[in-house]
């Protein structure tokens, strides 16, 4: 009976694989290759656009980034909330083009086209079938360069950003991320992460026009083309038709980056009826060209970087006082934060911070376990790897990269780095920045039910949340 002995050695190989698998242990992670960037090409035309061209024909498709460094960090103290503005409203009509007909062409191109602004950059992120590239790129010169700012679509605009406003405000985690950002960074321009109602209504075509022309200009931008591309003698042909005869300007001095030292202090934001109170631990960090970058970022992520972090692990699992603990570290070209983030009910707030300050200090106060280190360097390599795989991902990378300032070989680089930290670099960067000594606290809610507890803490600043 042959097929009945080959059941049986299956039966007793199957048997034997399975007493010797160790069920107690994850799998051991295989090795993490770095990143390779598919073949770029980058120059500059004559008028100081950047230009970058990144070859990935897997797909019959082109994702495009024109980046300039002009985000909400420009913006003039009284109008915070502009470069938002006008990345928003850019693609709503130009002189020869008006909402629809740019919104028909991009759909017949089987594309998108849109403009948004962060704290240092506004862009405008296209994509189309490789085929109408040129047709692409037709439309990104002419909302980058001829936007009208329609009056009704500003108008819009400002209706429809006052109820977003009201939305936001209505979140304790963004009026803690808000107050934070003003402590954090005092008078420098990324105090501030929202407009106000008073700044949107004094926005209007004019100004929107006015930010434009200063800061969307060649010299300050970068065109950056992912996909499957023609040859480059014909790319280099179409993006100069389109974008060469755009004349550079001279810009305007960087704002002052005037942050304030970092201090313990302890806000309180004042949300009356609050059954919850958000904590946020945090302070100034540095930026991602210093040698601090790697080290913290790994540090973080073991502090609370996901669900096997010890955050998590301790505040949630261990005690039940939280759905979510976390931290994070933001980088921005000239500054960053670090912060450790928790939500929790009013009756567990003391507990619950003194859990938060005692894992910052334990990080601040030991070297972390090597098969910790491990694990989290194994989750950011793999995770980061993933992220580089579709042409939007890279094309976001590689514009922050350039609105970052940083270097041509970071993404490959990038895993390299993060498996060459050390238990030590991670206890030094811990002592600068994470050790709570020196971290700013910040709590949004009922100052009734939970001011009394955190002056335990130390002394108590109240602010309104509004």
């Amino acid at each position: 009976m042959p097929n009945r002995s080959l059941a049986v050695l299956a039966l007793a190989a199957f048997s034997l694989a399975a007493q010797t698998v160790d069920r107690t242990k994850p799998p051991r992670t295989g090795p993490i290759p770095s990143y390779k960037l598919p073949p770029v090409y980058e120059t500059k035309l004559p008028n100081g656009l950047g230009v970058v061209l990144v070859e990935d024909s897997r797909f019959p498709l082109v994702t495009a980034r024109l980046a300039f460094l002009a985000g909400s960090k420009f913006d003039p103290k009284d109008l915070p909330g502009l470069a938002e503005a006008v990345g928003a409203v850019m693609t709503e009509g130009t002189k020869t083009r008006t909402a629809r007909q740019i919104s028909e062409e991009t759909d017949a191109i089987g594309g998108s086209i849109s403009g948004g602004a962060g704290a240092d950059s506004l862009t405008v992120a296209g994509s189309s079938l490789s085929e109408h590239l040129t047709k692409l790129l037709v439309l990104m010169a002419d909302v980058s360069r001829n936007a009208t700012f329609p009056q009704d679509e500003v108008d819009l605009h400002k209706q429809n950003r006052i109820q977003n406003l009201m939305s936001q405000r209505s979140d304790p985690s963004f009026l803690a991320e808000e107050k934070m950002a003003e402590v954090v960074y005092g008078s420098s321009p990324y105090a501030h992460i929202a407009p106000t109602e008073a700044s949107i209504g004094k926005l209007d075509a004019k100004v929107l026009a006015s930010f434009r022309d200063t800061y969307l200009v060649p010299n300050n931008g970068t065109l950056i083309l992912i996909g499957k591309l023609p040859a480059r003698g014909e790319v280099m042909k179409v993006i100069t038709e389109q974008f060469g005869p755009w004349q550079q300007k001279a810009l305007p001095p960087a704002p002052k980056m005037d942050t304030p030292a970092p201090k313990r202090q302890i806000v309180l934001v004042d949300r009356p009826g609050s059954v919850q109170a958000d904590i946020h631990v945090g302070r100034l960090a540095p930026t991602r060209l210093t040698p601090d970058y790697f080290p913290l970022t790994v540090g973080s992520a073991i502090l609370g970087g996901g669900a096997n972090s010890r955050m998590f692990r301790d505040i949630r699992e261990k005690e039940g006082f939280a759905y979510d603990a976390h931290s994070q570290y933001d980088t921005h070209r000239d500054a960053g934060d670090f912060e450790a983030v928790t939500e929790v009910r009013n009756d567990v707030v003391e507990p619950a911070l003194k859990a938060v300050l005692a894992e910052l200090d334990q990080m601040a106060s030991a070297p972390v376990a090597a098969e910790e280190l491990t694990g989290v360097k194994n989750f950011m390599s793999g995770l980061y790897l993933l992220r580089l795989e579709t042409q939007d991902g890279l094309a976001n990378q590689l514009s922050n990269m350039k609105v970052l300032g940083l270097p041509n070989d970071y993404l490959e680089t990038y895993t390299t780095r993060v498996r060459s930290v050390e238990p030590d670099q991670i206890l030094a960067v811990a002592k600068k920045y994470i050790d709570p000594g020196q971290a700013a606290v910040v709590v949004v809610g009922d100052a009734s039910k939970i001011g009394d507890i955190l002056k335990k803490f130390g002394n108590v600043t109240v602010a309104k949340s509004n």
